[in-house]
């Protein structure tokens, strides 16, 4: 393994953002709350996911409108990155993080009063534009308050928080559509308390970034990432398509899956699928998180054949137990994958680079998360479920092996250069 030897930064105009010393002191509760915002909010992203079933049956939504309203928050979460994505490396973390927390209860409560597909997708499309908007500039916080002693903690939360809060949101939304009433009510008020008081929190811990001019330039839609992190992204990118895409379809058509293979199964088994993903890729994360980037990413490219085959075969008498084997086979891929990837692409970044990069990186993982879906819907509406599956699986098998082969055999002197610079 080649060790780097890294040039001095180049000088930078005004527009550069200088990391603001926090206190010592007061770094682990600001960090303990930046990564409960991260987990919070991908929380109340996969709250719907048991609930689609009840709007199904309750408004007569078929598969399209589902994925259209899972892809819908998708969607403008990749516009609110494209064109918020570097806008709190000039107005600050706290800032940004308080506005888009506000625009989250908000969004809340407008899923909770949601009368139809209409409002439960304008609804979405509001949430979406608020965690893009909080995304970035709750993931540059966590490098802003990297703790020198323990180097990697940043990246690795980065890559944890979303799986847990993923897994965490799914998990409590099944139990409150078995146990609480009005659970299409209940969740989303929960989760606007929630949002309020992490606002109220961020109000009174300190700026890590230093604004500066250039706010509303900095709105033109753009994906401005440095050329290490470019490079990187060139090699693992093929992965992250593959293991989001696979993550998109058990989000959104995973619970008509449990229920066409099992007809009589419990409506609450229909979520735990997704909860199985999201779960078994956050503890993948932290079983990773020592491991050398590219074999992360390597291992998880290895394990989306298999995940898809075996859900597969669910469909083919083997019933509830393949699905959510595959389900955990998917959760593997998708952390090792996510975890490689993010160190891969957020080592030796510059502090002026950290917004705008995790906004490109989530950019690619959202989009590869909503196109596919809504893609699969459309299958599933003329086509039918199965067939709609069928070709998912090998649509995720052959992004898969393309990923393994960039991440194997570089086929250029120069991404040979960066993979040993980076690893």
């Amino acid at each position: 393994m080649a060790t780097a030897t890294r040039r001095a930064p180049a000088p930078r105009p005004y527009q550069a953002v200088r990391t603001v010393r926090t206190r010592t002191a007061d770094r682990p509760a600001a960090f303990a709350l930046t990564a409960s915002i991260l987990a919070a909010l991908l929380a109340a992203s996969s709250a719907p996911t048991p609930l689609y079933p009840r709007y199904q049956d309750i408004w007569h939504l078929t598969s399209l409108t589902v994925t259209v309203v899972f892809s819908a928050y998708s969607l403008a979460l990749l516009l609110a990155l494209l064109t918020t994505g570097a806008l709190s490396d000039h107005l600050g973390r706290r800032p940004v993080l308080v506005g888009a927390l506000l625009v989250q209860a908000c969004a809340m409560m407008l899923l909770a009063s949601a009368d139809g597909a209409g409002a439960l997708i304008a609804a979405r499309v509001l949430q979406g534009a608020a965690t893009g908007v909080a995304t970035s500039a709750a993931g540059a916080a966590l490098l802003d308050l990297a703790d020198p002693r323990r180097p990697g903690r940043s990246a690795l939360t980065n890559s944890i928080a979303p799986v847990t809060g993923m897994a965490a949101g799914v998990l409590a939304a099944t139990l409150l559509v078995g146990f609480a009433p009005a659970p299409t009510v209940t969740v989303y008020v929960v989760l606007a308390v929630v949002f309020a008081a992490q606002a109220v929190a961020v109000m009174r811990t300190a700026e890590t970034a230093r604004p500066h001019a250039g706010a509303l330039r900095s709105l033109r839609p753009r994906l401005a990432v440095p050329p290490a992190a470019r490079r990187a992204l060139l090699v693992v990118g093929t992965g992250v398509v593959a293991v989001w895409a696979l993550g998109g379809f058990y989000s959104s058509l995973g619970p008509a899956l449990v229920h066409l293979v099992s007809p009589g199964a419990p409506q609450a088994a229909g979520g735990l699928v997704f909860f199985t993903l999201s779960a078994t890729a956050a503890l993948t994360v932290w079983m990773l998180r020592h491991s050398v980037p590219r074999t992360a990413a390597i291992g998880g490219t290895l394990a989306v054949v298999p995940a898809t085959a075996l859900t597969l075969s669910g469909l083919h008498g083997v019933g509830l137990p393949a699905v959510y084997g595959g389900a955990a086979l998917a959760g593997i891929a998708f952390g090792a994958v996510s975890q490689g990837a993010l160190r891969m692409t957020l080592a030796a970044l510059d502090e002026w680079d950290r917004a705008a990069t995790l906004a490109a990186y989530y950019v690619l993982s959202y989009l590869s998360m909503s196109l596919p879906a809504i893609a699969a819907g459309a299958a599933t509406q003329h086509y039918g479920l199965r067939t709609a599956a069928y070709a998912y699986a090998v649509g995720a098998a052959v992004l898969a092996v393309a990923a393994l082969a960039a991440l194997i055999v570089p086929r250029s002197r120069l991404v040979r250069h960066v993979l040993n610079d980076l690893l």
